[in-house]
């Protein structure tokens, strides 16, 4: 948020909110005239240690995701690899399909700024999904050792586990139901083995 400023050309500070408005109204009288070359000097000192701070690197987050499915095999779906959080500006975000850099059917925007002198930038991908291609977002900043890569996951690892694991609970559950079906109707109130002849049969005996 903007407090103060100085404005060289018209000799003068001016503040944007109430309580600044006041104290320029002071400095911008006969005392800060004749206290000008103090103010400007602690004003530089200040702007120093500011833009000093802003020096600092600050590492991207990167998030993939899918902003519009395929309605079949044919129509495109589109990608969306957004940057949030970084600094400084310039950055270089590109696609890779199958490890080849795509150079068509990609739309991006500039850098766009927070408002806390930190970046972002979204970049689209409009692509016919395949059997077996792989989609991912390069991700290259003054921040990064090295280029970054982010593959594209049409199902994140973490669904996908729990749904194999709700499956295999699934399965062990009918195999159980059905055991435990037959060792019941096994065992029926009323139903005794009787031998006649060597020849083993099931009577039902009414009760």
């Amino acid at each position: 948020m903007l407090y103060l400023q100085y404005n060289s050309t018209m000799e003068k500070i001016i503040g944007y909110t109430n309580g600044t408005r006041k104290f320029a109204e002071i400095f911008n009288s006969d005392y800060y005239l004749r206290e000008r070359t103090r103010v400007l000097r602690n004003c530089k000192k200040w702007i120093t240690r500011a833009y000093g701070a802003l020096s600092q690197k600050v590492e991207p987050k990167v998030r993939l995701r899918l902003a519009e499915a395929a309605t079949d095999g044919k129509d495109p779906a589109t990608l969306v690899c957004s940057v949030y959080n970084f600094y400084p500006k310039d950055i270089l975000v590109t696609w890779l399909k199958n490890g080849e850099q795509v150079t068509s059917e990609v739309t991006s925007t500039e850098s766009l700024p927070n408002g806390n002198w930190l970046y972002q930038r979204h970049s689209h991908l409009h692509y016919t999904a395949r059997h077996g291609d792989t989609i991912s977002c390069m991700v290259e900043h003054a921040s990064f050792h090295k280029p970054m890569i982010y593959d594209w996951e049409p199902m994140p690892e973490s669904v996908r586990n729990k749904i194999i694991l709700g499956s295999m609970g699934i399965i062990i559950g009918l195999v159980s139901l059905s055991a435990g079906l037959i060792y019941y109707r096994r065992n029926m109130p009323g139903r005794e083995r009787v031998s006649t002849s060597g020849d083993n049969r099931d009577v039902q005996s009414e009760e």
